[in-house]
């Protein structure tokens, strides 16, 4: 069993920079793949960005590419997002998500692909 804490969610202006941290228990989080997922009021969760558990693979949604980045340190079991050139429609909860890879340099991309899920955090991006 895994389990995801959130932190580091804000409010901050339009064109800064936030960065949010997902938080893993259990020592086996390196053989995870892991995502960033983010959510609005009355809108589908949307795919934000993705690392494979060895690390070499990476995937972006192409609304977040060349301003967002994910990177993970397996010594701390934790998987961070950080956030540059921040926009309004940035605004969201976002969500860090699981699962065991089934090779390391796989990358998920689908909510359906994730089956431990972070509660959330708030990242309001103001105009």
């Amino acid at each position: 069993q895994v389990q995801l804490v959130e932190s580091g969610g804000g409010l901050v202006q339009a064109g800064g920079s936030l960065r949010v941290s997902c938080a893993a228990s259990g020592r086996t989080f390196s053989t995870y793949a892991k995502g960033w997922f983010r959510q609005v009021p009355e809108k589908e969760r949307e795919f934000v960005i993705a690392i494979s558990a060895s690390g070499v693979g990476t995937k972006y949604a192409d609304s977040v590419k060349g301003r967002f980045t994910i990177s993970r340190d397996n010594a701390k079991n934790t998987v961070y997002l950080q956030m540059n050139s921040l926009r309004p429609e940035d605004t969201g909860a976002y969500y860090c998500a699981a699962r065991f890879a089934t090779y390391s340099s796989d990358v998920y991309i689908g909510g359906d692909d994730y089956n431990y899920w972070g509660q959330g955090t708030q990242v309001t991006v103001s105009s």
